[in-house]
C-alpha cells in the first residue's frame, strides 16, 4: 500500500460522553487554566519587578513559569472547545502540531528542571562562587540548551510519525495528542517509532534524573555539614519548592510512560494526564509562592508600593 493515509481527522474521546458532567468539568478545566495564566505570568511580572529577586535561581523560574504557560496552552484550550461540542474532531495535521509542541515543552521542563537542581547545588555547595559560575551568560546557555534538546527529541519523533500510514479507525483514547495512542492506530510497521520512543525519552529522563540526583546527593551532603541549624533551614527551604516540582513533575510522567502497555489503564493513565498536562503547569507558582519567603516579601513589597501610591 505504501506511506498513504485515508484519515483526514482524529475524535478525541474525552474525558467523559455525559452532557452534563461535561459542562462541570468545563467550569472546573477552565478555572484551572486562568489560575495558571494568572500565576504563572504573575510570577514572571514579580521577578522582572523586583530587584531583590534578579538573581540566576528566580531567573530559570521566570524560564519555568514561561515553559508552563505554553505548555498548558498547548492542550487546555482545545480540552475546554470539546467540552462544548458534540463531535470532539481534531484534524490531521493539528494533531500533529499538538503533539510536536507538546513534546517540546515536556522535554524542555525535564531539562529545566535538571538545570535549576544544578544551580541549587553551585549556590549551596560554591556559594562564594555562585554569581560568578552562574553568570547570565551561561544561564541563557543551559535555557537554550533545554529548549535545543526539546525541540530535536520533538522534531525526531514527529518525523517519524509522518513516514506511517492511518486507514482508520481514528479515534484517539485521550483528550489530546499523544504518541502511544496514535501509534496503536497506525497501519504501518511502527516497530522503528517505538524504538526511538525507548531510544530518546529514555535518554532524556536518565540525563536529566542523573543530574537532578548527583546536584542533590552534593546538597544533601554539604547540608550535614552545616552546623547552624539556622542556616541548615535556610538552604533546606531554598531546594524544598524545587523537590515538590521534580516529584509531582516526574512522579507523574514515570506513571504515565514507565508502565508496560499489558499493564495499561486508560481511566487511570488518563487522570494521571490530566494531573500532568493541566493542574502540574498551575501547582507550579503556588508552590513557590508559598513556600519562598523572597517571593512572599517581593509580593507584600509590590502591594505596599501599590498602596502607598492609592493613598496619595
Amino acid at each position: 500500500m505504501g506511506n498513504s493515509t485515508w484519515v483526514t481527522e482524529f475524535i478525541l474521546t474525552g474525558l467523559t460522553e455525559d452532557p452534563h458532567l461535561q459542562m462541570i468539568l468545563f467550569v472546573i478545566f477552565f478555572a484551572i487554566y486562568a489560575i495558571t495564566l494568572m500565576g504563572n505570568v504573575g510570577m514572571i511580572i514579580l521577578i522582572r519587578t523586583s530587584p531583590q529577586l534578579h538573581t540566576p535561581m528566580y531567573f530559570f523560574l521566570t524560564s519555568l513559569s514561561f515553559l508552563d504557560t505554553c505548555y498548558s496552552t498547548t492542550v487546555t484550550p482545545k480540552l475546554l472547545s470539546n467540552f462544548l461540542k458534540e463531535k470532539k474532531s481534531i484534524s490531521f495535521a493539528s494533531c500533529f502540531t499538538q503533539l510536536y509542541f507538546y513534546a517540546i515543552f515536556a522535554t524542555t521542563e525535564c531539562y529545566l528542571l535538571a538545570m535549576m537542581a544544578y544551580d541549587r547545588y553551585v549556590a549551596i555547595c560554591n556559594p562564594l562562587l555562585y554569581l560568578i559560575t552562574m553568570s547570565q551568560r551561561k544561564c541563557i546557555r543551559l535555557i537554550a540548551i533545554s529548549y535545543i534538546a526539546g525541540i530535536i527529541n520533538a522534531s525526531i519523533h514527529i518525523i517519524a510519525m509522518s513516514e506511517l500510514s492511518f486507514c482508520g479507525p481514528n479515534f484517539i483514547k485521550n483528550f489530546y495528542c499523544e504518541s502511544p495512542p496514535l501509534l496503536a492506530l497506525s497501519c504501518s510497521d511502527v516497530s522503528l517509532n517505538d524504538l526511538l520512543l525507548f531510544v530518546f525519552v529514555g535518554f532524556n529522563i536518565t540525563i536529566t534524573s542523573l543530574t537532578i540526583l548527583t546536584s542533590y546527593t552534593y546538597i544533601l551532603i554539604t547540608i550535614l555539614k552545616i552546623r547552624s541549624a539556622t542556616s541548615r533551614r535556610k538552604a533546606f527551604s531554598t531546594c524544598t519548592s524545587h523537590l515538590i516540582v521534580i516529584t509531582i513533575f516526574y512522579g507523574c510522567g514515570g506513571f504515565m510512560y514507565a508502565r508496560p502497555s499489558s499493564r495499561k489503564n486508560y481511566n487511570l493513565d488518563q487522570m494521571a494526564s490530566v494531573f500532568y498536562v493541566v493542574v502540574t503547569p498551575m501547582l507550579n507558582p503556588l508552590i513557590y509562592s508559598m513556600r519562598n519567603q523572597e517571593v512572599r516579601g517581593a509580593f507584600r513589597n509590590i502591594l505596599g508600593r501599590k498602596c502607598h501610591f492609592q493613598y496619595f
